[in-house]
């Protein structure tokens, strides 16, 4: 068993892009052994525990698949066959099972009774239990299974989210314990906008997992660790013999610091001399190279913080330092089992089906990044309990990634090849951002651009045409300056998220201020602005809505209301799907058909002043409910007036 180990040991390692911590919510779910999966008849046990503690009764996809599974079992209990239950887009109905044609070709000529598909269909159906949720079925075709949900059924739903929450709405994650590695700049460097995509995505993928009552380690894998602390500093003591006495002034900018001491790196050799054994005395735990480091770490860290602050993204720091004491007792343990080989002076491990190894121990006897991963891997594994750990990181590191995941599975960390046992590892990877002139989004100086000069361009522009707008309608006056400033924070700052997470992550996006603060299409101005319109309904009618849910009630009588219902009660179905697929692009498209519903819904359907008026501010109110719990999960503050 590897300990805790007394001396911090140091090394050379490089850093990427990491991640955090939030705070601990009660485990829902038991915990996955490795290797060990949810039996179907577990899994349903496990729902039924959850729907009886919080009120929570998973999606409406889950909630039809454990009804299909029951007629599964009984229709045909000799195989054991998982429900395919899927929204339908057709004109037949609300849901389909899709079980029929691959139960037929296992029966094809074994069976009496089921001579084609249809009858198939057929079966499931009549073996179904009873539910107040399904209205009708029928077969379709080669035994497609149709399913049209109740109006009534929907209705009541919804009204339940109204005066229970939304939490009862939360989708059923099989992970417990999920370790989201995100972020993780360099300490000593400005965060730029490199670090944009892993910071919104992972801030993203563990809020969708928070809300899904797993408990979320949000990590920030820093790279605080390895010879670049020998040069800065160095540069430190000989250009601040005093540093100790001038304090955080003899750093003064940290970007620019960081360049001069680089710049003598790569042009004094004498320096670079000097700079290679500052590691040394590092590496041996002297107290000045050790306060220097923890100075060094501490101006940068609060530079950082700023920047989350802005962002509202909370995390946990555990960089490289961290795992650096663990790495001699892993490499151990991976020895002990074979894995770790000699070659070409350096100690590495095979993977089968790649050309190069993966190289944990260098031919100078220093760590690297792979064995700084092995060893915070056998951290999270061992000692937090992570049952599911996710990377989010550019696709230029897909191949380590690969390599180390291969490597963890040989090692017998991981369960191998089967993805829904746990424990489980996944990368999360993203492309580029891009200027207009499709190369890497730079500066004009071809400089990297600051992430805190392009969150002040947001909100300059977004306050810019923030002012416009009110002073053309005669509003302005309206406006406190506190409301001006928190209103062109929340659209600015959500336009740049809403613009990144609306995109598949593994695609590169070109960054362009105008489109993504234009207040049409698909941006999270035009969200903003259509939920700001809802809460002003509301408000226009004169009623108290918290009066209205107690004695109101929701009919879904017009089409358009139906066809609203029916999106919001999927809600929970598109958490999970980009929960599970770690696709926050998925959310975004949910919402942004949510906003064009509604649209559809209120040019339809008066409110105000109709016979239906009470029913339809709660199905107002319902909507906006999901908005907000759709923008708190991306990041963003709602914006409630215009």
């Amino acid at each position: 068993m590897i300990g805790t180990p007394a001396v911090l040991s140091i090394s050379s390692s490089s850093c990427r892009s990491h991640p955090l911590f939030s705070s601990g919510k009660r485990t829902l779910l038991p915990r996955a052994m490795s290797g060990e999966t949810l039996a179907p008849a577990a899994a349903a046990a496990v729902q039924e525990q959850i729907v009886q503690d919080g009120n929570r009764v998973g999606s409406v996809k889950q909630q039809l698949s454990s009804l299909f599974e029951a007629s599964l079992r009984a229709t045909f209990p000799e195989l054991n066959i998982e429900p395919m239950v899927a929204a339908c887009t057709a004109k037949f109905g609300d849901y389909q099972c899709n079980n029929a044609m691959g139960i037929w070709s296992k029966l094809k000529g074994a069976s009496a009774e089921f001579k084609n598909p249809k009858s198939v269909g057929q079966g499931i159906i009549s073996n179904l239990p009873p539910s107040e949720m399904i209205e009708s079925t029928s077969v379709a075709g080669p035994g497609f299974v149709n399913i049209g949900l109740s109006s009534t059924w929907m209705a009541q739903s919804i009204q339940n989210m109204l005066s229970n929450g939304i939490g009862t709405w939360a989708p059923l994650l099989p992970a417990s314990r999920v370790l989201v590695d995100f972020s993780s700049p360099n300490i000593a460097k400005e965060m730029h906008v490199g670090h944009l995509r892993s910071t919104i995505i992972g801030d993203t993928l563990a809020r969708m997992l928070e809300f899904s009552n797993a408990e979320v380690f949000r990590r920030n894998h820093v790279g605080d660790w390895g010879t670049q602390f020998g040069m800065l500093i160095q540069h430190l003591f000989e250009t601040f013999p005093n540093w100790e006495d001038i304090g955080e002034q003899a750093i003064g900018d940290l970007q620019e610091f960081y360049k001069a001491s680089k710049k003598r790196f790569d042009e004094d050799d004498l320096f670079k001399e000097r700079a290679q054994e500052a590691v040394v005395r590092l590496q041996s735990g002297e107290d000045k190279y050790r306060d220097a480091w923890k100075r060094i770490c501490e101006i940068s860290r609060r530079e950082f913080d700023l920047v989350y602050e802005r962002l509202g993204v909370h995390l946990e720091v555990k960089g490289e330092s961290f795992y650096n004491p663990y790495i001699p007792g892993v490499l151990e343990e991976l020895s002990s089992k074979g894995l770790i080989e000699e070659s070409e002076g350096a100690r590495v491990i095979f993977i089968e089906g790649q050309q190069i190894p993966l190289i944990v121990v260098k031919r100078d006897g220093g760590y690297n990044y792979a064995s700084t991963d092995l060893a915070a891997l056998w951290y999270r594994l061992n000692v937090e309990k992570a049952d599911w750990i996710i990377y989010v990181t550019d696709v230029g590191q897909s191949l380590h990634f690969t390599m180390f995941f291969s490597a963890a599975k040989r090692a017998g960390w991981l369960p191998d090849s089967n993805i829904k046992a746990f424990p489980k590892t996944s990368h999360v990877g993203f492309g580029l951002v891009l200027g207009s002139d499709g190369k890497r989004f730079r500066t004009r100086s071809s400089e990297v651009v600051r992430l805190v000069e392009l969150l002040d361009e947001a909100k300059n522009r977004s306050k810019a045409e923030l002012l416009k707008r009110l002073e053309e309608s005669g509003k302005l006056a309206e406006w406190t300056d506190e409301e001006l400033e928190k209103t062109a924070e929340a659209i600015g700052y959500g336009a740049v998220k809403y613009a990144d997470l609306k995109n598949n992550r593994l695609t590169n996006y070109t960054f362009s201020f105008d489109q993504m603060l234009n207040d049409k299409g698909n941006t999270a101005v035009y969200l903003l602005y259509a939920h700001a319109r809802i809460c002003s309904i509301i408000r226009k009618s004169g009623k108290e809505i918290e009066d209205l849910k107690k004695t109101g009630r929701i009919v879904l009588g017009h089409a358009d209301e139906r066809i609203l219902g029916l999106h919001l009660i999927r809600f929970a179905e598109n958490v999970e799907e980009a929960c599970t697929n770690l696709l926050p692009n998925v959310l975004c498209e949910y919402l942004y058909d949510l906003s064009d519903k509604f649209s559809r819904f209120y040019a339809s359907c008066q409110v105000v002043g109709s016979a239906e008026e009470t029913s339809r501010l709660l199905l107002c109110e319902a909507t906006a409910v999901v908005m907000r719990k759709c923008f708190h999960l991306l990041g963003i503050q709602p914006v409630y007036k215009i």
